[in-house]
């Protein structure tokens, strides 16, 4: 019988050591493949992505998840699917995504409301920290004071006597507790020693409902919303809620020119996706929706809209949302605001 014979030369030693480092290598990365199948994954996910939006069709959010949907799709060669998960202010969308897939399929136009308001209000079946992962800011926007023709309001002047003469009686929508047409509301009566009534709904085309009936007297709605109503005579715009007039509205004063100095709330609408997602997909997500966010021909369409593109890297949304979470916070608890 013949033996194979061990080379004990300082050569024969060194190439030994050479290859047992490389099979060790090898082995080393099929198991991390086995243990870690979604750093395998390649992108984009091979199943359709789903685009999460927190509230019925027809409003901004909806509106500009399906604008930069389509233009993903094209990008990638897949498909985006836009789902509407209405209720709660957005927070069932949040908390869908928070507990989704690991493997990047599911992302989700979060809003200032459940990523920065509901935790200050309620207790939350998640954590936006913890269990959402920063992606991109996508867009930033006022929103606009409308009231229904009918209220016989035509300035925010005189929906500060309005108010004032009948505490109680005037009325305004919002998108649910917690949204931003709330705060913006609660702000307005905090800074102007007003009683105006919160009246929430579950999205956008709802509250428009009943704002154009005349049954809400009015409503801190999004321009994606109001324009068409605006431009009809249906709706009447006041002021806008931040620190610039809106483009399409040159004429319509903020509130802060309007009576109350250094008001600004701002909404916005950032991508996050279940912190579950490996960091390698979450930095590739980063760099798809950036792209589409700097498309011109995406940025001319959400500006039709009155929505401005904020695309920026994972860690400047993390530090917005925190800033946000703060002063927010601070607006909560001195108003004392709680859920519904």
């Amino acid at each position: 019988m013949k033996y194979l014979r061990l080379d004990t030369t300082a050569a024969g030693q060194t190439a030994r050591r050479s290859w047992l480092l490389a099979c060790a290598g090898l082995l080393a990365g099929v198991w991390g493949l086995q243990a870690n199948p979604a750093h395998a994954q390649e992108f984009p996910p091979k199943k359709n992505v789903t685009m999460v939006v927190g509230f019925v069709a027809g409003g901004a959010a909806d509106m500009g998840a399906r604008i930069i949907a389509k233009r993903l799709g094209e990008n990638l060669g897949i498909s985006v699917t836009v789902e509407n998960k209405a209720g709660a202010g957005g927070n069932i969308a949040h908390q869908f995504t928070a507990s989704g897939p690991a493997d990047g399929s599911v992302l989700l136009l979060g809003s200032v409301g459940p990523l920065a308001i509901a935790p200050h209000m309620m207790k939350l079946p998640y954590d936006p920290v913890k269990d959402l992962a920063p992606l991109t800011m996508a867009v930033n926007f006022p929103n606009v004071l409308v009231v229904h023709a009918g209220a016989g309001i035509k300035t925010f002047a005189e929906f500060l006597a309005s108010a004032r003469k009948n505490p109680g009686t005037i009325t305004f929508a919002s998108t649910g507790p917690g949204s931003a047409s709330h705060l913006a509301g609660e702000l307005v009566n905090d800074m102007a020693n007003l009683d105006t009534v919160h009246v929430p709904y579950k999205g956008g085309a709802a509250a428009l409902q009943d704002v154009l009936g005349g049954r809400v007297t009015g409503w801190y709605a999004t321009m994606a919303t109001a324009a068409p109503h605006i431009e009809a005579g249906k709706l009447i715009p006041l002021a806008s809620t931040g620190a610039q007039r809106v483009a399409s509205l040159p004429k319509v004063p903020t509130i802060a020119e309007s009576g109350l100095a250094g008001f600004n709330a701002t909404n916005w609408y950032a991508f996050v996706a279940s912190s579950k997602v490996p960091k390698p997909l979450l930095d590739r997500w980063n760099t798809e929706l950036v792209k589409v966010l700097t498309t011109p021909e995406v940025v001319d369409q959400l500006n039709k809209h009155g929505l401005t593109p904020m695309p920026g890297s994972r860690d400047e949304l993390a530090r917005y949302m925190a800033a946000d979470t703060a002063m927010w916070g601070r607006v909560i608890r001195e108003r004392k605001i709680v859920a519904e």
